[in-house]
C-alpha cells in the first residue's frame, strides 16, 4: 500500500546501486564537491548544480505529485486543510514553575464547507507558528437526496456533537475566564479535540464536528504544555500536545494539531479523543520525482569540512571496490563485496549473522577510512510521514570512517 523513493545524485556518472547498500551509521544532509583552493575548507553542497539524478529503488509505488503543495489533502472520505491563522480566546498565566502561560486559539478563516475539530493551544514564550487541521466530508454532496443517502454503506463522516462536558474552568479577575469543554460524540463517532470558551455557558454544537470512528486512530500525549497551580482551582489542569500512537512510514494516523487536557490522567491510559486516519492509499500529497528534485535544489544544505580534515566521505561502490569485506558468523576470513552490493545478504532484517569490516592490512585500512570525496554521492530517502500529510526527506553521504 505504501511506498518510498530512494535516489542518489552524482556529479560525473550514474552507477546502479542495490537497495541493500542503502544504510549507513553516518547521516549527513549533503552531496560532495571539493574546493579548488587548497587552503579553503572542503564544501559539501546539495544545492550545487549536479546534472544527474538516478532512481535507485522504488517499492511498489510511484508518487503522482498531483496533490503536492495544493493546500488540501484527501484522506479518503474526508479532506483536510491546514489553518495557520487564529483568533485568541483566553490567555492563562496562573501556572506552576517558570512558565509564562499559554494562550488558547480558535482557527480563523475556515474555508466554506470545512469544519473545526477542536481548538489550538501553545505556550506564550513561543512564536505563533502552529497549525490546526479543518475537515470536510467529501461524500456530503452525494447525500443530498434521501434515496442516495440510504444507498450509501456508511453514515456521514462528520457529525455535530450531542453536547459538551465541562473539563475545567477558571473565573479570575486577574486572569480572565476560561472554560475547557469535551465534545460528546454520537454513537460510532469520536471527538478529536477540545473547545475553549471565555464564559461558563456550554458552547454551541455547531462549533466543532466529531469524526466517524473508523476514520480515526488512537493517539497519545507527548509534550506537556502546562500545569496550573493547585491553589487556584479545586483541581489542577494539565495540557499536552497529542500525536498518533503508531508512527512511521506505514502508519496512517494524522495529528489534528489539537491539545489534550484533563484534571487527572495516568500515563498509558487511552485518551477520550482521537486523531485522524488516512484511508487514501495513493498518497496523493507526496511529491513526484521532479518535485523532489526541485526541493533538494532549493533547500539543500551545505556542509564545510575543516582544511585539515583527514576523513572524507565516499560513494558506497567506491568503498566496496577498494577493500571492504563481508564477514559472517563462524567464518574467520571475510569475502570481497561486489561494487553493486549484489552478494550482500538480503531480507531487510538485521539478524547479526553478517557484518562489514575493513581489511586487516593497516595501509589498506587507512586508505579506506580516508574516503574519497571525488566519488561521494548524495543518498536521498523520501517517504511518507503522518499518513502521507508530511514528506520525510532524509539526505546523507557515506563516510567509511
Amino acid at each position: 500500500m505504501f511506498g518510498c523513493e530512494c535516489f542518489w545524485w552524482s556529479r560525473e556518472r550514474i552507477l546502479p546501486l542495490s537497495t541493500t547498500t542503502l544504510f549507513s551509521p553516518f547521516p549527513y544532509s549533503t552531496v560532495a564537491s571539493s574546493s579548488s583552493n587548497d587552503n579553503a575548507p572542503c564544501r559539501v553542497s546539495v544545492a550545487a548544480s549536479f546534472g544527474s539524478l538516478h532512481q535507485i529503488d522504488q517499492v511498489n509505488f510511484t508518487f503522482s505529485g498531483e496533490g503536492f503543495a495544493s493546500g488540501k489533502i484527501c484522506l479518503g472520505e474526508i479532506e483536510v486543510q491546514k489553518i495557520t491563522k487564529f483568533e485568541s480566546i483566553w490567555n492563562c498565566n496562573h501556572l506552576r514553575g517558570k512558565s509564562k502561560g499559554v494562550t488558547f486559539y480558535r482557527p480563523a478563516e475556515i474555508p466554506d464547507g470545512f469544519f473545526c475539530l477542536g481548538h489550538y493551544c501553545q505556550p506564550n514564550d513561543q512564536p505563533l507558528r502552529g497549525y490546526i487541521l479543518v475537515v470536510r466530508d467529501v461524500t456530503s454532496t452525494k447525500r443530498k437526496t434521501r434515496a442516495v443517502c440510504e444507498s450509501m454503506p456508511n453514515p456521514p463522516a462528520l457529525r455535530k456533537p450531542l453536547g459538551y462536558t465541562l473539563i475545567w474552568g477558571m473565573d479570575s479577575h486577574h486572569n480572565g475566564c476560561g472554560y475547557l469543554w469535551l465534545p460528546k460524540p454520537p454513537v460510532g463517532y469520536r471527538a478529536t479535540g477540545f473547545v475553549v470558551t471565555g464564559w461558563p455557558d456550554e458552547p454551541q454544537i455547531k462549533e466543532v464536528r466529531c469524526v466517524r470512528e473508523d476514520l480515526t486512530e488512537t493517539c497519545e500525549t507527548c509534550d506537556m504544555l502546562v500545569e496550573t497551580d493547585l491553589g487556584l482551582s479545586k483541581s489542577s489542569l494539565r495540557l499536552w500536545n497529542m500525536r498518533p500512537c503508531e508512527r512511521g512510514m506505514l502508519a496512517t494516523g494524522i495529528s489534528v494539531g489539537t491539545f489534550f487536557c484533563t484534571t487527572y490522567y495516568r500515563s498509558g491510559e487511552e485518551l477520550n479523543v482521537a486523531c485522524l486516519k488516512s484511508l487514501n492509499s495513493t498518497l496523493c500529497a507526496m511529491p513526484n520525482l521532479d518535485q523532489i528534485h526541485a526541493l533538494i535544489k532549493h533547500y539543500g544544505p551545505t556542509v564545510f569540512f575543516h582544511p585539515d580534515e583527514t576523513y572524507f566521505p565516499s560513494s558506497v561502490p567506491w568503498f566496496f571496490k577498494n577493500g571492504a569485506l563481508l564477514f559472517r558468523n563462524g567464518k574467520v576470513k571475510g569475502e570481497p563485496i561486489d561494487s553493486r552490493g549484489s552478494n550482500l545478504p538480503s531480507g531487510r532484517v538485521n539478524d547479526g549473522d553478517y557484518w562489514i569490516d575493513l581489511p586487516e592490512d593497516e595501509d589498506e585500512r587507512n586508505f579506506l577510512k580516508n574516503g574519497n570525496i571525488e566519488s561521494a554521492e548524495l543518498y536521498v530517502h523520501v517517504k511518507p510521514a503522518l499518513g502521507g500529510t508530511f514528506t520525510d526527506i532524509v539526505m546523507w553521504i557515506f563516510c567509511p570512517f
